[in-house]
């Protein structure tokens, strides 16, 4: 019986030292605010290109149109949903419209970055195929 008290006292003890623990010692929530710095960098980067905020508006919320992969099962859901909600197609894009000089290009993945941030900061991150709740953001 002893032993179990000992057990339930360590766990306490090791509960209050990750209350205590700085958020940079906390991988979720150093995701989500890595998030938020993402969201007002790319709507900064915007704003400073001279981006359209009627193109902002329509473009923010497009890459959810990839959750339409759910119906057709979990594993096409996960696949279509973390194909566009990670860095790199974004980062090809842009690297072809500041290459190929394209204004529209360094636009649509600036709107693309921004919407990556904002998922990150509201606590959404790339999809296990598990559940659609089930996310990298849970797992760290």
């Amino acid at each position: 019986m002893q032993a179990g008290t000992n057990t339930g006292r360590e766990a306490t003890h090791v509960a209050m030292r990750e209350e205590r623990q700085s958020w940079l010692a906390r991988p979720g929530t150093l995701l989500r605010v890595e998030g938020g710095v993402l969201l007002a960098m790319s709507v900064l980067l915007y704003w400073v290109n001279g981006g359209s905020w009627v193109l902002f508006g329509l473009l923010i919320l497009a890459p959810d149109v990839s959750m339409l992969g759910y119906l057709l099962g979990s594993k096409v859901g996960t696949a279509s949903y973390n194909s566009v909600h990670n860095y790199v197609p974004p980062a090809g894009l842009a690297a072809f419209g500041v290459m190929g000089g394209s204004p529209l290009a360094v636009s649509v993945a600036l709107v693309w970055f921004a919407h990556i941030g904002m998922d990150r900061l509201a606590g959404y991150g790339l999809k296990y195929a598990s559940g659609f709740k089930d996310t990298h953001l849970d797992r760290v």
